[in-house]
């Protein structure tokens, strides 16, 4: 009685201990051995119903040393047991294949003795190995709305002194109960697996219509989630020092790449005109052309001049070729950079001051303030309004994530996705956020999100950058009080940047860098 009441105790245990378990392989290979502890036996086997077959899950004979599937490292890979005769029959020969067909509970003393079985398997099994399959109990493993899921099957039980023996009725409603409680877990763990699942494809739905709207954006929106892993990660083995009690479970992980996956999905709202402005005249389409035409029509204008007799032969290609050069010198202008000197910027503006006799037979400005305006930018292709509309974007990811039900192990997605364009000084946007009122997860898509755009090779404006070029430039970032300093050295110091490049960049960008230096820059 005493003992009965320890292996109930160990039930109720068990089923606690299984509620509690999140990974479905370690589910599965603690179902199987609380199994084997409940009944004492030496050998045992989970399958899973899959594809009208029972699929070896996990694999355990104790005398022997094997263990298979689960957190063994090594996966069993055995074929599978069909449920159905190629004739559409059941198949009812297999001990294990009957249980879950009959939906019962199979218990067989001996299984050399047993007559109705196809054991022939098992014996070819003991023959190889020097072992004796016994005794066998076989669960078939139903969930709450009765369906089998599964089946347990345990091979010989043994008494105290390690004899085999059959598996007593005793052993049997335990094990029944066990595989209860383990059909429900299993059930509930592969239901929020497959949520799980559904939820990160919704996120990549998203994505693709960001994606299909803009494949730079798209790309981004892939690879920063993998850079932000990759530095949380080395962050998280930090011993000493600031960042030495950052820590990461496997659920803050999980919360963080959520964050990552969705860090952009504001600019599912962006004009595309915007997000892939190629250049600075481009709206919907390159005005380049349209400057390009006026241009023709003053040359033609100083070529009627010259056939009038008001110009002269060497003024004539003087004029001709000033118009060229100022023409070529807008069409790079167009094309964006990282900076524009005030030599530039007046040179545009005198060019902008030229006249031509337009359609409707006035004289008007080469470039009007519009296009003046967007030539004159000083980095990059976006004017301020249109910086403003891609700025915005981070705004509508917050409230579009704000305003979801987030479960409590993923209640931070909002604020480490939406913390992203923040500075360390309180300089950032949308919310002006010092250092010290942001997460360390936040601050980690920070620098991922920045180094990402830094060397994208996919952007319309402008090419990847080399790895030097781009780490001093976020050095400058982080001694500018741009980004975290502590996360930067962990960035640089653990190699994170290169682990980045050799997935990502193409092979001429990963040039050498010396660290020294640039850790020197981001320490000022």
């Amino acid at each position: 009685m005493k003992n009965l009441h320890r292996q109930l105790e160990a039930l109720n245990t068990i089923g606690i201990a299984l509620s509690r378990e999140t990974d479905i392989n370690r589910l599965m290979e603690r179902i199987l051995s609380a199994a084997r502890e409940l009944s004492n036996a030496d050998a045992g086997t989970l399958y899973r119903v899959e594809n009208d077959a029972l699929k070896f899950e996990i694999v355990m004979t104790e005398s022997l040393g094997i263990a298979l599937g689960g957190t063994s490292g090594k996966p069993a890979k055995l074929p599978p047991v069909p449920l159905m005769h190629e004739d559409g029959k059941p198949n009812l020969n297999n001990v294990v294949a009957c249980a879950v067909n009959q939906n019962r509970t199979i218990n067989i003393e001996d299984a050399y003795t047993e007559e109705g079985y196809d054991f022939s398997g098992t014996k070819r099994f003991d023959a190889a190995n020097g072992y004796h399959s016994q005794s066998f109990l076989c669960v078939p493993m139903k969930n709450h709305e009765g369906e089998v899921i599964g089946a347990l099957q345990l091979i010989n039980a043994q008494d105290k002194d390690g004899r085999v023996i059959g598996f007593s009725d005793d052993s049997q409603h335990l094990v029944e109960s066990l595989a209860s409680q383990a059909a429900i877990a299993l059930t509930n763990r592969q239901l929020i697996q497959s949520l799980e699942t559904l939820f990160e494809a919704f996120i990549g739905l998203i994505n693709l219509a960001i994606d299909d709207k803009s494949p730079y954006t798209g790309g981004h929106c892939q690879r920063v989630p993998v850079l932000t892993m990759l530095l949380a990660d080395a962050a998280s083995k930090v011993k000493e020092g600031p960042l030495a009690g950052f820590s990461l479970t496997e659920r803050d992980r999980y919360e963080l790449k959520i964050a990552g996956l969705l860090h952009d999905c504001g600019k599912v709202t962006t004009p595309v005109h915007v997000v892939d402005k190629a250049t600075k005249l481009q709206t919907i389409v390159d005005r380049i052309g349209l400057v390009d035409t006026r241009f023709e029509v003053l040359k033609r204008d100083v070529e009627i001049a010259r056939l009038k007799g008001e110009l002269d032969e060497p003024t004539y290609q003087a004029l001709l070729m000033q118009l060229d050069e100022e023409r070529e010198f807008i069409r790079q202008v167009n094309i964006g950079g990282e900076f524009l000197s005030d030599q530039a910027v007046e040179r545009i503006a005198a060019i902008a001051a030229r006249q031509w006799r337009g359609p409707d037979g006035t004289q008007q400005p080469l470039l009007t303030a519009e296009e003046l305006g967007n030539l004159s930018i000083r980095k990059g292709t976006l004017n301020d309004a249109e910086r403003e509309i891609i700025n915005h974007h981070i705004v509508v990811t917050i409230q579009m994530l704000e305003a979801l039900p987030w479960p409590r192990y993923l209640k931070n997605v909002p604020e480490y996705a939406g913390g992203h364009h923040e500075r360390m000084d309180g300089k950032g946007y949308p919310r002006g956020l010092t250092r010290e009122q942001m997460s360390v997860q936040a601050r980690i898509m920070g620098i991922a999100d920045i180094f990402e755009a830094l060397t994208a090779r996919d952007r319309p404006y402008k090419p990847g950058m080399k790895l030097s070029q781009a780490l001093t430039i976020l050095a400058r970032m982080c001694n500018d009080h741009h980004v975290d300093p502590d996360l930067f050295e962990v960035f640089v110091k653990e190699g994170v940047w290169k682990e980045y490049a050799d997935l990502f960049l193409n092979p001429n960008q990963i040039d050498y860098v010396d660290i020294g230096p640039v850790l020197a820059i981001a320490r000022g």
